[in-house]
Order: structure tokens, then sequence, then C-alpha cells
């Protein structure tokens, strides 16, 4: 799963293809709304006189982000500063971003270690942050929103939750991140008369169908990439409170998960060479109509050439589950903070607020979304761009609509899970019990 690390950075390559003759859309979005109807971001950050009245003197305000060097959304980044300052004549701001690297997260911390860190900073959210956050420097969503009530009012609260820091405190209102769904060649479905599965019994339905007319239902390779179904069984047959957990011994959940690799086996829902074959093959398969339905994650998105009846749909679900209809397993891992020197600071504080609103509203995600290819996990509701495929449009009507965003099982368990994963196949033909690959797996931990 460390390809996720790269999703983001390079489906801004995916335009071109997901958009059919789409236009730059974002450019006529408002960046400054506070919501998605456009409005300014004036529009509740001029809570009381005091605020309003600090916030007209000159202010300098200083920012740091990852979108620097040939990152995707460092033009709409810079765009939207640039329509912040056009609109706040007494606002100047001074960026200082950057491309992520080790280099770089080193200097983020020695800055906060000697006082001088950003009034405004776009970063990481997980264990990364874990050294700024300790340094008590940052300001919570919570405090935030004591003195502005509409303060990232546009953000999803399934991206709030999934950007809190390591501690359970959000603090980073997010734009964007990665998440993994279900492909499905949506003509084939048509074909046999088969609705997209929406549960476990529809599910079933079509791997039998297509399995009884000779198409591949599902393209996977347990062998190399069974990962993605690892992580679906287990979250919505554990839930996400056990799903997330860091267990010393095999859970139930997870062990009534993983007990279905066998089951589907046993139904012929995976290629009869699935112990064999990789995942570029496995992917191939799909993508050339042999295969209906591939498990996969944002970054897949960019090699599907028939967008207009390949769709992207929500995991169907597992017999009893536990999970939220809806749950996917995405990761949003960055956002914008802002820190005490700017909260703590009459003229700074609106200003700062004003600059996190412009970037995280419906209207700057909206932009930041389309940079990327309009492929992305939105963390506010978006509006499918002009021209948008089949492909495009069930995208942003997946992810928008999720009802929990959860990481996946390896950025809890670190290198251990690739035991896990290498137990697969011995798990799914009865060889080895899922409770004895988990329990090994879990052994493994540090």
């Amino acid at each position: 799963m460390k390809k996720k690390v790269l999703s983001v950075l390079l489906v801004g390559a995916m335009t071109a293809s997901m958009l059919a003759g789409c236009g730059n859309n974002a450019g006529q979005a408002n960046a400054n709304a506070s919501s998605g109807n456009g409005g300014e971001v004036s529009q509740g950050t001029e809570k009381g006189s005091d605020t309003a009245e600090a916030a007209k003197n000159p202010v300098t305000l200083k920012t740091v982000s990852m979108f620097g060097g040939t990152d995707p959304n460092k033009e709409t980044y810079e765009s939207i500063n640039a329509d912040i300052m056009a609109q706040y004549d007494y606002i100047t701001i001074e960026d200082n971003s950057s491309t992520s690297s080790e280099e770089w997260k080193a200097t983020v911390n020695a800055d906060f270690s000697v006082g001088n860190e950003p009034d405004v900073i776009q970063f990481f959210t997980d264990a990364t942050a874990d050294t700024i956050v300790d340094t008590g420097k940052l300001v919570s969503i919570e405090e935030i929103r004591a003195e502005y009530p509409e303060y990232a009012q546009d953000t999803l609260e399934s991206a709030l939750d999934a950007a809190k820091n390591t501690d359970g405190v959000m603090r980073a209102v997010p734009t964007t991140g990665y998440w993994e769904g279900l492909y499905c060649n949506k003509d084939l479905f048509d074909q046999y008369d088969l609705e997209l599965p929406t549960d476990w019994e529809s599910l079933e339905t079509a791997i039998t169908t297509f399995h009884d007319n000779g198409i591949i239902p599902i393209a996977c390779s347990l062998n190399n990439v069974p990962h993605y179904w690892i992580e679906f069984l287990m979250l919505y047959s554990a839930g996400v409170e056990e799903y997330t957990s860091i267990p010393e011994t095999a859970p139930e959940g997870w062990v009534k998960g993983l007990e279905l690799f066998k089951t589907l086996r046993d139904m012929g829902a995976f290629p009869e060479d699935t112990d064999t074959v990789d995942d570029p093959y496995v992917g191939q398969l799909f993508r050339d109509k042999k295969a209906a339905m591939q498990l996969d994650g944002s970054w897949y998105a960019g090699n599907i050439e028939d967008t207009e009846n390949t769709v992207v749909i929500a995991f169907p679900g597992v017999p009893d589950q536990k999970a939220e209809a809806g749950a996917l397993v995405g990761g949003i891992s960055s956002g914008f903070y802002i820190t005490k020197k700017a909260w703590e600071d009459p003229d700074k504080k609106d200003a700062a607020v004003k600059f996190v609103m412009a970037h995280t509203s419906q209207a700057g995600v909206q932009k930041y979304w389309e940079a990327t290819g309009a492929l992305s996990q939105a963390a506010t509701e978006v509006s499918p761009v002009e021209g948008a495929t089949p492909f495009a449009e069930s995208i942003a009507a997946y992810t928008s609509s999720a009802s929990a965003i959860v990481s996946p099982t390896d950025s809890r368990i670190g290198d251990a899970y690739k035991t896990l994963v290498a137990y697969i196949v011995k798990v799914s033909t009865g060889a080895m019990s899922a409770e004895e690959a988990l329990n090994e797996t879990l052994s493994l931990i540090q």
C-alpha cells in the first residue's frame, strides 16, 4: 500500500483522460467562499466588532504548505492566495511553500521548536505531525469555532474525523486525499441484466452470473495484491472501532472478514490463476472486459480507458456487517492548521481564519479536486464538472457520500502487514485458518 503516498501527486496527470472536454471551471469559482453557494469568506468571519475592526489593520500573514515544486495543487494554491489578497487589500501573504521531503519536515519541526513557526501551515495529520502537535502551538477546530462558528462549515464530518491528529483532536481542515473503491464494468452488468451490487446478496448474484457465463467476476491477484479485499472484508465485518484497533490477538470481526476469502474463492469469484498472476495482469483483465469488478484505489483510475462504461461504487458489504454502508478505506493525511502565533494576535487571527476558509470552502476544495483530475477524495461535497464522464461522476458521488473514511491496516501495524498479505492464498484455500494468519501477524508488531 505504499503507493498510496504517491496517489495524490500522480492523479493530476489523469485530468485529460477523465474529463471529456472539461474546461477550467475551477477558475470560475469564488475561492474565497465559506460555503458551497459562492458566499464570500467574510460571511461568518466578521463575528464580533472587535475582531472585525482589528482585521482591517494591515496584516502580513506568514504561510507554509506542501504545494510546491511540481505538485498539481501548486497553481490552485497560489491562485487562491492571490484572490485573498485581492479581496482583502489589507492582507499580505508571505508564503514559503515547498515540496514535502524529509529535509522539509525536519525544517518545519525545527521552526516550531525555536518559535519560528508560521501563522498558518498545511501539514500532515498523522504521526508525522506528532512533533509539532506536542509543542502545543496548534489551535483546535473546537476553539476556533467557539469564536467563528462557520469555520470549516463546508468540510464533511467524515473528512474532519479522518484528519484528526493521533491524540484524537481535530486541528487541521483538509482539502483532498485518496480513496479505495469497487471499479465495475457497467456494460458487463447491463449485458447480463444485473444491477450493480449494493449488498452481499447482490454481490453473490453478480459473481454467480458472471462465473456461469465465462466472465471473471473479480480481477484480483491473491498472490500479489490482495490487500484491498483484506481491508474491506475486515472493515465491514468488524466495524470501524474494531477495525482501527491494534489488538494483541485476532479479533472476531477480523477473523470473520478474512474467512470470506475462502467463501469468495469457492464461489469462483477470482481468476483461476489468482495464486500465480500479478496485479498488473489482473488489472488488464478488467480493462479488457474479461473481468467485471476490481477493488482498487484512486491511483488506478488513470489506467481506465473506457470512462463511459466504467464506474466506481461503494463496497457492497458482507453478511451481518458491523460497518455502516458507504464506509470507505482511504486517507486524508494533511490539512490546514492555524497556529497560536496567529490566533493570539488580534490582527492576524481573522486573517488566518479567512485564509483557511478560502482554501477549504466548497469552492476552494472544488478547485483542488478539479486540479487533480476530479478523482481524489474531496473533503467537501463537490459538483461534477461540465463535460465530466460517467466514470468521474461516479467517483464524485461515491467519495462525497462516504459514511466514514478510515485508513488501511498497514498504517497501524506497519511491516507486520506484509506477513498477513503473504498468508492470504493459504487462507483462501483453507490451508491456514484466518485466526492463525492474524495471530502470527499480530505477534510481529513491535
